[in-house]
């Protein structure tokens, strides 16, 4: 009898464990990819950026903030650390959007995380300003303490996700949606607007060339190949002129030295003459001309790389995955919203205004 009963409380309790798993994962899996992961298709931001956004406007007086007062004023909304903060800030500022920034924002990595606090500063932009705030309309909610109000969505007009682009992976949800040129935008919402078609294709600020034969406009399974710039000094140099989008000059340069250390290429010599611009001098091997290293760079290294897209946003707060002209449509329908609830609010400050004056 006791043998019976300690089977059925192991069983019941292994059940009981079981479920508490499934249940426990699948809701923290829902809160990172809702609260944390995945941009909104409204607005275009994750909660953490948008919290850095409202904490922005309630400091804004026209004038630059350091990073690390930022962080501070951030971590009022924010219910995790200050790294997620500081790394969300390097993410927004280095799209050069929604921010002006003060200090060299083109390093990344670990140097970047050294300087950014006390050094780097910012405020927000003028773009910002116009397009993202209008606490009338503005969806609003408490904060994770309670104790002060924020911001659920922006009212943006025009919805910044499809433009700067974004990266993300997280708890087997990744989404990877690669920047598109403002101005190309701006004309394809025009188009949509008066029911004409239009093409969607990424563009880079980090230039280089690309391949778009296979965007596939942005869904899963597409891809695009992108390249730097090489120029040829002379017989026996050549020179990087830019980097490809998701790769830095550091890695770029490891890269380099890796494909000559495993034999793929032949090089004497690789200096970073990187100020402004992106300038690496690489000193071709005796017997080697300039196309086959070339060539053998493009190969071998990360000259050139295969980007594969995948736009995944919150719909609904669901994540769904769309396409890039999908997203479009979206963003320019949300903004005939925001717009037309602007202009109903003015009319009826207007007819208040006019009510004062007529007996």
């Amino acid at each position: 009898m006791a043998e019976e009963f300690d089977h059925d409380a192991k069983s019941v309790n292994k059940n009981h464990v079981n479920e508490m798993y499934q249940n426990w994962f699948l809701d923290y899996a829902s809160y990172v990819i809702l609260e944390r992961a995945v941009p909104a298709g409204l607005d275009g931001l994750k909660p953490v950026q948008r919290r850095i956004l409202h904490a922005l406007k309630e400091m804004d007086d026209g004038r630059f903030n350091k990073v690390a007062n930022v962080i501070g004023q951030t971590m009022q909304y924010h219910p995790h650390g200050d790294a997620s903060i500081a790394d969300a800030i390097v993410n927004i500022g280095q799209k050069d959007l929604m921010l002006d920034t003060q200090g060299n924002w083109a390093i990344s990595g670990p140097a970047i995380m050294r300087r950014l606090p006390g050094i780097l500063k910012q405020r927000l932009s003028k773009f910002a300003l116009d397009v993202a705030f209008n606490a009338k309309i503005t969806d609003w909610q408490l904060s994770y303490d309670g104790r002060k109000e924020r911001t659920g969505d922006f009212a943006d007009e025009v919805s910044v996700v499809t433009g700067p682009g974004c990266r993300r992976d997280r708890r087997g949800l990744s989404t990877k949606i690669l920047p598109h040129n403002f101005c190309e935008l701006i004309d394809a919402s025009i188009k949509y607007l008066k029911g004409r078609k239009f093409e969607l294709y990424p563009d880079f600020l980090t230039e280089g060339m690309i391949d778009v034969t296979n965007y596939n406009d942005g869904k899963r399974g597409g891809k695009v190949r992108v390249r730097v710039h090489i120029e040829k000094v002379d017989n026996k140099s050549i020179l990087i002129k830019d980097v490809p989008y998701g790769v830095t000059v550091p890695t770029l340069i490891e890269s380099i030295v890796k494909a000559n250390d495993s034999g793929k290429i032949k090089i004497k010599k690789v200096t970073d003459e990187t100020a402004a611009n992106v300038s690496i001098e690489i000193q071709l091997a005796a017997g080697v001309t300039p196309d086959q290293t070339i060539d053998a760079l493009y190969a071998f290294t990360s000259c050139e790389v295969s980007i594969s897209p995948n736009i995944c946003v919150i719909i609904g707060d669901k994540p769904k995955f769309i396409t890039a002209t999908e997203l479009l449509k979206i963003s320019v329908d949300e903004t005939k919203e925001l717009l037309r609830k602007e202009l109903e609010l003015k009319l009826r400050e207007l007819e208040g205004q006019l009510a004062l004056f007529i007996p």
